[in-house]
């Protein structure tokens, strides 16, 4: 990958924040000296320039003043405070260039993070200052991860491009249409967790067998974990994979019957519904 030269800072200094910078970092992306980091977390911001040997800001304005790329790494329930402070020190004003904005704030649309950035904004002013929205999940922290992308209409491919060279040091990037951002969420930025819910049964069941708490997590993890070898191996289907293993009258069949018998496919189409109609309902909240 091609070195990036542009100055990135992270306002919020949380995980995602560390594995984003030790994932760039780790690539040869960035140099130590043109990252930031800004956060009311002192110890945090020294932790993390012990670690890396990034720069740190003395606030956020200070940030957004030094950088060409502005990355929001906060919760969703404080990035309104964060951009209401900065539009309010009139951060936003003088942007040096272009300056590309990315938000991995869970659930927040682009129309309410613009709406604190492009305030009494000219239309030529805008298009200098794009702003992107992404949605990790949580295997990102360890390089496998999956991210969601999307952007307003100030981006170029120029600026589509950094952001998923950034984001494709810490996994898989699929761009999608804001649209689609909430089915993302419920699928990506959730579905570890799913993993995670048929990993918990699998090992109670093999406790329940008979086996150790310790032998039962290492064959549930390894089976699930060779599935997705063997599925991305093959390049077929989960479906044809599963029907080749499921013998008639065998041991996998006898299991899958229990299964459909109570509804568990369906079970998890409407669990990922649901996640995404949550989704929707959390972006919309607070967007009046």
């Amino acid at each position: 990958m091609q070195q990036i030269k542009k100055k990135i800072g992270f306002i919020g200094a949380g995980n995602m924040a560390e594995a984003m910078i030790g994932a760039v970092l780790g690539a040869g992306l960035v140099i130590p000296g043109n990252l930031f980091i800004s956060d009311p977390d002192e110890n945090r911001m020294a932790q993390l320039q012990s670690a890396y040997g990034l720069q740190t800001a003395s606030d956020n304005k200070d940030l957004v003043s030094r950088c060409d790329i502005v990355i929001f790494a906060v919760k969703p329930q404080v990035i309104d405070a964060v951009l209401q402070e900065l539009a309010a020190a009139r951060a936003f004003d003088t942007p040096a260039g272009r300056r590309l904005f990315i938000s991995i704030a869970a659930g927040i649309p682009l129309a309410r993070i613009e709406k604190f950035i492009y305030a009494q904004k000219t239309d030529a002013e805008i298009q200098n200052m794009p702003v992107l929205r992404v949605m990790p999940n949580t295997p990102a922290l360890v390089g496998a991860g999956m991210s969601g992308l999307c952007a307003n209409r100030s981006a170029r491919a120029a600026d589509m491009e950094i952001a998923q060279t950034l984001l494709s040091a810490m996994g898989n990037v699929r761009v999608v249409d804001e649209e689609q951002m909430d089915a993302v969420t419920a699928l990506s930025g959730s579905g570890p967790a799913y993993a995670f819910y048929l990993l918990e049964a699998m090992i109670e069941a093999g406790c329940e067998l008979g086996l150790q708490a310790d032998a039962a997590s290492d064959l549930a993890e390894s089976a699930v974990s060779g599935a997705l070898s063997l599925i991305r191996a093959r390049k077929e289907d989960p479906e044809t994979l599963r029907s080749k293993v499921t013998s008639p009258g065998g041991t996998t069949e006898a299991a899958i019957r229990i299964l459909d018998r109570h509804q568990v496919r369906r079970s998890i189409v409407s669990a990922v519904i649901a996640a995404a109609q949550r989704s929707r309902q959390l972006s919309r909240s607070g967007n009046d």
